[in-house]
């Protein structure tokens, strides 16, 4: 089907909102999607703080923006804002690098529930209007995920079913709109 980029924008590895979003992404490829993990947290400081746009991590970077079909980017959400790490990488990348986009971005309340995409337009410029081919992006609350002890994810019910949703909405609308691979 199609290539998912999958970005996590979260300084941490074992946060809710990669484990969320790498739940997602198992999902994601077994509806047949090919999808590329991109931790932001692993790209080295000095590039991103540098505004090395030659570095070899931000090229790469690059390159797997202008290869996806489609770009899933999950950030923490503190005091109303998407994450510093990945605003760095989104101000380093290509003007219409990000052109589709759905978001996982747990959060820590319910008051602030305004569209993901109002939250992230600054950072990724004019090109995006906030709605990906699911629509608008999708919150989902810290309370409403629960990291166990063997390291698996608990999603509350309510919010399973809407993320699923979301999901099988985004899978459909790159089925409908990706571009094939080429044979080789």
């Amino acid at each position: 089907m199609a290539t998912v980029l999958s970005v996590s924008g979260s300084p941490s590895a074992t946060s809710r909102t990669v484990r969320l979003l790498r739940h997602l992404d198992t999902r994601r490829a077994l509806q047949g999607h090919q999808v590329l993990p991109l931790d932001v947290r692993t790209v080295p400081a000095e590039a991103l703080l540098g505004a090395d746009f030659r570095h070899p991590a931000i090229v790469a970077a690059a390159e797997l923006f202008a290869r996806a079909d489609g770009v899933v980017i999950g950030t923490p959400v503190h005091k109303a804002s998407y994450s510093g790490v990945l605003k760095a990488l989104l101000d380093l990348l290509p003007q219409y690098a990000l052109t589709r986009q759905d978001r996982a971005a747990p959060r820590d309340d319910r008051h602030h529930r305004a569209r993901p995409g109002h939250r992230l337009r600054p950072a990724a410029g004019a090109e995006f209007d906030g709605r990906g081919p699911c629509g608008e992006g999708w919150f989902t609350l810290d309370q409403d995920i629960t990291v166990q002890e063997n390291g698996g994810l608990a999603i509350a019910p309510h919010a399973s079913e809407a993320l699923d949703h979301a999901v099988d909405q985004f899978s459909s609308a790159l089925g409908r709109t990706a571009v094939p691979a080429a044979a080789g």
